[in-house]
């Protein structure tokens, strides 16, 4: 597969993914609209980002910078071999 470098088409990806999240957010919210279930979809949401920044800068800065993530998949081969040493 190609790797996608047209600048429009990855900033229209990345919108795609924001309206993503906010519509599925919305339809939880209201199927279900509680404080307790919006708060724990911020939560969820939040802790997820923070995990995707730990995945791919933490890791790659701090504990083994030669190893370049391709995705969540790469890093969990790189957690697994880690774990094999």
């Amino acid at each position: 597969m190609k790797d996608l470098s047209n600048p429009f088409w990855i900033k229209l990806k990345g919108i795609l993914f924001l309206v993503i999240g906010i519509v599925s957010a919305l339809l939880v919210l209201l199927d279900n609209f509680k404080w307790q279930t919006a708060l724990y979809l911020v939560l969820a949401i939040w802790s997820f980002c923070r995990f995707y920044y730990f995945a791919f800068y933490v890791i790659e800065k701090y504990v083994d910078p030669n190893y370049k993530f391709s995705g969540l998949f790469s890093f969990l081969k790189f957690l697994l071999q880690r774990r094999q040493r």
